[in-house]
């Protein structure tokens, strides 16, 4: 069974734009290769139907991370019959992908809320599609059916028409912005992202960066802006172990909720925008996190404004790194990114 919700599905492969597609039958390469998206900011990756006993690798991996990490999305890919695509929804699909589209497919997936995600090449697939309750379809080869200016093309008449094309995105800017810049709502890439010098190299680090670097060109081309706000604020408690006090007033005060860590709380309500607060006194002033969207592309602007930074931290999916100088005030400043 599904562990999210088919709308919960949707929007985050629209939020994120990204959907990393690949196989591999051997489950801890296949659980590594989802950890690296998963690092990089994919939080929907598609594992495709190829192999003998693919089933047995994907319900594997939906058992390992909805333990381990309960925030990826896992799907199915190469879905072509209705029998298949039960196969893989009682195995916890959480979306289903296919090179062709099959009405008895929809139905099977609508039954159970699960989205389906059939690959079209004409306008009359994409209507018959969407008729069936396709929210997202793919464009199938899409390359060879037409590339962005078939996107283009279908969204002229068609405007409410989503489409993830697979099959012609390279994972290079020059492809993605052209593919985003024509309309598209998502993209799928496999080989061209997951290489297979990566996998046999094991150079998992290569992978996320190059998720990362991919999600990044996918906001550029949106028009999402490098520095995207506060992230955080944090403040220093002024006596020895007084953090704890300060994170239970904001928690008291407001109804928000505590997160312990090693050497902070973060203390943080339904909204956006978090309280760090430090166990330990260690500045006079509180420091500020500026989130960004691309952290190695925010480090290199500052750099060229002659901001000087110190070393930064990389652990967890989270990057961190802190301006030398204070702002005018004296607060100290750092970056922040985050996969999640």
């Amino acid at each position: 069974m599904a562990r999210f919700q088919r709308l919960e599905v949707l929007n985050t492969m629209l939020d994120t734009g990204l959907v990393p597609v690949f196989y591999d039958g051997n489950v801890e390469t296949a659980a590594k290769v989802i950890s690296a998206c998963a690092d990089g900011g994919a939080r929907v990756v598609e594992f495709t139907n190829r192999g003998d006993l693919a089933y047995r690798v994907f319900s594997e991996l939906v058992a390992r991370f909805a333990k381990e990490r309960p925030e990826v999305i896992l799907g199915v890919g190469s879905v072509v019959d209705p029998g298949t695509a039960a196969l893989y929804i009682n195995s916890g699909a959480n979306f289903v992908v296919g090179p062709v589209f099959n009405p008895e497919v929809a139905k099977v997936c609508n039954r159970r809320k699960v989205a389906y995600s059939p690959g079209c090449g004409s306008a009359s697939e994409i209507s018959a599609a969407e008729e069936a309750g396709c929210e997202i379809v793919k464009l199938f080869p899409g390359k060879e059916v037409g590339g962005p200016s078939f996107v283009k093309a279908i969204l002229g008449p068609c405007p409410w028409t989503r489409i993830m094309p697979t099959g012609g995105v390279d994972a290079t800017e020059e492809s993605i912005t052209q593919w985003i810049k024509a309309g598209t709502a998502c993209l799928g890439i496999g080989t061209k992202l997951i290489t297979k010098e990566i996998v046999a190299a094991g150079d998992w680090e290569a992978l996320t960066a190059k998720v990362a670097q991919c999600l990044w060109w996918v906001k550029k081309a949106r028009g999402v802006p490098l520095f995207l706000g506060c992230e955080h604020v944090g403040l220093y408690p002024t006596q020895a172990g007084g953090g704890a006090e300060v994170a239970a007033w904001y928690a008291k005060t407001f109804g928000f909720s505590e997160k312990v860590g090693n050497s902070s709380i973060f203390v943080s309500g339904p909204g956006p925008g978090r309280i760090e607060v430090f166990k330990e006194p260690k500045e006079p002033r509180a420091h500020v996190a500026i989130r960004v969207a691309n952290f190695e592309e925010a480090v290199r602007v500052l750099q060229e404004k002659g901001i000087a930074l110190e070393e930064p931290t990389c652990k967890g999916g989270v990057k961190s790194v802190f301006l030398k100088e204070p702002d005018p005030a004296g607060h100290r400043v750092h970056l922040f990114w985050s996969a999640s």
